[in-house]
Formats: C-alpha cells, structure tokens, sequence
C-alpha cells in the first residue's frame, strides 16, 4: 500500500508497510517554516504604535490583505502537513485509530487550556465579566481535531470532498442565510458588512462581552468552517511530501499548485472577498497557495539543495518551540498593554505607548519606532527561548 492511497480502512501494519525511512524523516523545511511564523507572529502582535506601524506587518482591516495575514493560516497549513507525518509514525509504532484519537483529543484540550489561560493572563488582568474564550490555539484545537477525524476515517476523496464543502458551504452560509433582525445579505444588508453578518451575529449571541473586537472575533464559532478547509490543505500536503516520487517532482507540483490556488483565490475575490477577519474561502485559497509556494521554495533550498548551515539555528529556535513562541508572545503582549508608566507630562501610557514616545524622542520616525519595538519583542522572545534551546527542551501538547 502506497502512502498516498486512501487510509480509509488501514491497520497498523499497512500504515507499517507504506512508511519507508526516507517518507517519514523530519524535514527541516517544516521547522524552518514554522519558525519563521512564530517569529512573524510576534513582530506583527506587538507593534509601539497600533495605528502607525508600517502596512506590511500590520493586518488587513477588513477586506484585502497584507503579508502578515499569511502567518495565521500557515500555522494551520502547518498543523495539516506535520499530523500527516505524526500519524503514520503512530500506525507504524502499532498504535490504533482509537488510540491516535485519543491522543489528538488530549492535544486539544491542552490546546484550549493554554488560549484560555493566556486569554485570562494576570499580566493583562483577568475579568471574568470579559474573559475572552474564543483565541488562536482555540481554533487550532478545533481544526486540529476535524482533520485528524477525517485522516483517520477518511481517504484523500473525502479530504478533498471536506475542503469542497466547508469553502463552498461557508460562502452560501454569509451569502444567503438572513441575519436574525437584519434580513438577507446582498438584499437587505450589505454583504459582509463588518458586523451584519451570520458569523458576527452568533458570536454575539453566544459570547457578548467576551469578543476579541467588541462586536466580532476574528476566531468566530462559523468561520472555523473554513479554517478545517486551511488545514486540509495542509493535510493533503503532507501526504505528498511523503508519496515516493522524486524530490523535484514533489517541489514543482507543489509550486504549481501554490499558483493555482493564488489565482483561484483572487478569481474568487471578485464575488467573495479575500478577508482573514471572516476567513472567507477566497482567503483560505489564497493564503493555501502562498503557503504551498513557499514551503516548495523552503524544501528546494534544504531538502534538495541541502543549504543548511549556521542560518537555520536562530529560526530553529521558534520553529521547534512553537507553543513555548505562543507564550512568550504573551509574556510580551500583556505587559505591553496592560502595565502602564506616567509619561513626561503626568498622563499615564501603556508600556508600548511609552517605548513609542521614547524612541520617537530618541529621533526615530513613528513607523521606524513601531518597527524598533516590534524587532525587540521578537528578540526577546527569542532569547528566552533560546535559553530553552540550550537545555533541549522543547515544550509539546
């Protein structure tokens, strides 16, 4: 049995079978790429100035995108790609479907417990009044779950299939489903009106008050639909990096299809606009296709061509402590906004607002100092796990 055949009725031993040592070695392309998405993640979470960072590491603010809102998605591409190789390893140690599912379920209630525990930070304050429950490793634990149910149950057809309805049925869920009180999108309300839409109106039904942006959360209940759709992408990755075909194939036909998924998603912009807020199905296209090009790109240089060296260390460092990264963020994030300083005149900042002021008074531009306050944070992060690096722990869920 190849490793791209169906596992929809695998044992143990056939998983054993279709694993040779070549399919399920670590490939330090993944970590690198992770790596470079904790890293990102940090510089984009903590700007010195919320409206005056420089438009590339800021996000979208509703329809369109700018690169930082590749980093979300790429962590759930990831997510797809590594359960792939996690999964056949465990089939090929002799574990079962029962047992693999028991352990993803085990992940993601730690997965949850850790967006909750960062969510009610004392460092940022917690006020159950306003406790935020939805979050980044929240959905991450959501699609995490979905695709490992249909990589154990289901083959590559019914992956495809998942993809096809989640992107397809989440558009006619915000195209024609009336939004209780406003009517029919497109007819009555503007169609994907920042807050006139389905998504908007659950999460306000079931978590008023605990919204990330008061009205909506960018991790909303419904637009987790599409979110499984990112992470299958992901999944079906994986299972090409391991088929036995030569590593140039596997590069180009990865390359070819990052481009498809590039222009499909901007066709599908023209009717259903690229937007990271609602994660719309053009958004999870397009950002799919920018995740395979550039993992194609990362597994030329270190898979094929083998330039290893030196430079891999410092994005190691993120890469292989990705949820130690999460944290740290955290660690940064809070005290940057939630402990404050009296300024030169006697107002009270937030320690960002105040590094902001500062470096602008040591003479640096308003964006030039976000950016300076962002890179710091990044470093700082960096050489806190860097000393974990040293001690070779990696923290795992």
């Amino acid at each position: 049995m190849s490793a791209t055949e169906s596992l929809a009725s695998p044992s143990p031993k056939s998983n054993h079978e279709a694993v040779n040592q070549d399919s399920s070695a670590r490939l330090m392309c993944l970590d690198v790429f992770r790596g470079l998405a904790v890293a990102g993640m940090i510089l984009v979470d903590n700007p010195g100035s919320d409206d005056k960072a420089y438009h590339l590491i800021s996000h979208a603010e509703w329809n369109g995108w700018t690169p930082a809102d590749f980093i979300f998605p790429s962590f759930l591409f990831l997510v797809g790609v590594s359960l792939v190789f996690s999964f056949a390893k465990r089939f090929a140690a002799g574990q079962s479907r029962q047992q693999i599912l028991f352990h993803v379920f085990k992940r993601c209630l730690l997965l949850i417990a850790i967006g909750l525990l960062v969510n009610a930070s004392p460092i940022i304050g917690l006020d159950l009044h306003s406790w935020r429950f939805e979050g980044v490793t929240q959905r991450i634990a959501l699609c995490y779950f979905a695709a490992a149910l249909l990589e154990l149950w289901s083959g590559r057809r019914g992956q495809i299939l998942a993809i096809a309805v989640c992107l397809f049925g989440y558009w006619a869920l915000l195209r024609f489903v009336p939004v209780p009180g406003l009517g029919v999108p497109g007819r009555d309300i503007p169609f994907m009106d920042p807050n006139r839409n389905i998504a908007a109106w659950l999460d306000r039904k079931l978590f008023m008050g605990h919204l990330f942006e008061g009205t909506r959360d960018p991790e909303g209940i419904i637009s987790t639909i599409p979110a499984v759709a990112t992470t299958l992408i992901g999944v079906l990755t994986g299972h090409w990096l391991r088929a036995r075909k030569s590593p140039r194939t596997k590069t180009l036909v990865m390359l070819l299809a990052g481009i498809l998924g590039l222009l499909v998603g901007q066709l599908w912009n023209i009717w259903f606009p690229i937007n990271k807020n609602l994660w719309t199905s053009s958004f999870v296209l397009f950002t799919g296709g920018f995740a395979l090009i550039f993992l194609a790109f990362l597994y030329w240089i270190l898979e094929i061509k083998k330039w290893r060296g030196a430079w891999t260390m410092p994005i190691l460092v993120f890469g292989m402590n990705a949820i130690a990264g999460f944290v740290a963020d955290s660690l940064v994030y809070g005290p940057g906004y939630g402990f404050t300083v009296k300024g030169s005149n006697g107002v009270t900042l937030s320690w960002h607002d105040a590094a902001q002021a500062r470096l602008q008074a040591l003479g640096a531009n308003p964006p030039n100092a976000s950016l300076i306050y962002s890179l710091g944070a990044v470093l700082f992060c960096w050489i806190l796990l860097w000393l974990l690096w040293r001690k070779r722990i990696f923290l795992k869920v």
